[in-house]
């Protein structure tokens, strides 16, 4: 009965939050104009098998903080009462589609599964066009976006976990998070970068816009090598996930970042590399960058776990590296406890 009773809380919980994803999306509707605000309900690309459908239940939403354009997340949970809630901080350039095969092995696990598209990508609102060009002022805006979106939309229950999974410069974004107060019982880290800082960008002696695109830009093309031709991934049918979802649906398309989006990588990878002793969480790196791998020595509570021969986008490998590496991330769910509030 307490069971049942928990998971009925747990549904409306989500209910709740559904509700409030909708008021923010007629918010962003009426104040920002169409071709750059957020997208939902993608299209199912025909050239996909049911594996890399939206998980069961699957629901999309959006949340936002201030004036800034909102991000686009998603969420299912298990039948049962959740043992843990993981909230995914994808990479640059992915969306939450990319991620659904993964959230369902997850949820098999027993776990809610949330995705919180990046700012200015995925389904999220832009900041500048064209809608393809990454860009974002800062970090700060989607750190804070990140925070208010687990305080008042996931909201963990003080006897729930709460696991953020983050990929590539994704942990910037988390380990940022945790590092400004936001309480998480732990992060993984899947093939963490940080930026390192690159000479000043500029034309003829004058400063290039902040949402200007790099020389040589181009727009995002369904002739663009896919994941396994980029060499993200061994796996042929999982390295045409990311293209199948854009292919089929425009407004998730991306191409390279702004120099804008560049420098406040740069900033935010800083800014973590001279904090790191202030974010106090325990967290797991696979396979992290050289630059990424210093960071978590500085770190109080970091270990580093090798997944040899594998690349970098490891929730599409193939299964020889993806396998191990999923263990990887549900062991070291499984084994969190909550912290004292």
């Amino acid at each position: 009965m307490i069971e049942r009773l928990r998971a009925a809380c747990s549904n409306l919980a989500m209910v709740r939050a559904s509700l409030l994803a909708a008021l923010l999306l007629a918010l962003a509707a009426c104040s920002r104009d169409d071709a750059l605000g957020p997208f939902a309900e993608s299209r199912v690309p025909p050239v996909l098998t049911p594996r890399f459908y939206p998980p069961e239940g699957w629901a999309w939403g959006f949340v936002g903080v201030g004036d800034k354009p909102v991000q686009r997340y998603g969420v299912a949970s298990t039948p049962r009462v959740p043992t843990a809630m993981v909230v995914v901080v994808p990479g640059y350039g992915e969306t939450a589609e990319m991620w659904f095969e993964t959230a369902s092995d997850l949820i098999d696990e027993g776990y809610t599964v949330w995705i919180l598209d990046r700012a200015g990508q995925g389904g999220s609102g832009r900041y500048a066009a064209p809608r393809d060009l990454g860009h974002v002022p800062s970090f700060d805006p989607e750190v804070a976006a990140l925070r208010e979106f687990v305080r008042v939309v996931v909201r963990p229950s003080p006897d729930t976990p709460l696991v953020l999974l983050s990929h590539a410069d994704g942990v910037v974004v988390a380990l940022s998070a945790v590092r400004a107060g936001m309480k998480a019982d732990g992060v993984i880290a899947s093939s963490p970068q940080l930026a390192r800082t690159t000479p000043s960008r500029r034309l003829l002696g004058v400063v290039r816009p902040s949402d200007a695109a790099p020389a040589g830009w181009k727009s995002w093309s369904r002739e663009a090598p896919d994941d396994r031709a980029a060499g993200l991934t061994h796996d042929a049918e999982r390295g045409r996930v990311g293209q199948a979802w854009r292919t089929a649906n425009p407004d998730l398309r991306m191409s390279g970042p702004s120099l804008g989006w560049t420098k406040a990588y740069e900033a935010a990878s800083r800014l973590i590399e001279t904090g790191a002793h202030q974010a106090r969480t325990d967290i797991l790196m696979i396979n992290p960058t050289q630059a990424a791998e210093e960071l978590c020595r500085e770190l109080p509570e970091c270990r580093v776990e090798p997944i040899p021969g594998a690349r970098p986008a490891l929730h599409l490998e193939a299964d020889r590296w993806r396998g191990p590496w999923l263990k990887m991330v549900s062991a070291f769910i499984a084994t969190r406890k909550p912290r004292e509030q």
